[in-house]
């Protein structure tokens, strides 16, 4: 009768342990995956980033942008037909 008992709480201590097993596995599971939507929010808003910083690159290097900077803060104009010099190849 005493074996029985003894098998019956070591059967029940292992139920035990098998559950809370379960409710930390359960736990961490959903703190990962908190994790992970974060970090997924996170790489959305640095692609977001590179596009807009893709397209403003674009623009300020479109050659409308460098002739327009080459003639307003340089002073830059294009030669007039007494200014062209023809070079040959000879």
């Amino acid at each position: 009768m005493a074996t029985k008992k003894l098998w019956l709480f070591v059967l029940w201590g292992l139920v035990m342990a098998s559950a809370l097993g379960v409710v930390h596995t359960t736990h961490q599971s959903r703190v990962l995956t908190a994790q992970l939507e974060q970090a997924q929010r996170h790489r959305d808003e640095l692609r977001y980033e590179q596009e807009r910083l893709l397209l403003e690159r674009g623009a300020w290097s479109a050659y409308s942008r460098i002739e327009q900077v080459a003639k307003e803060k340089l002073d830059m104009h294009a030669p007039g037909p007494s200014e062209r010099v023809l070079v040959s190849k000879n």
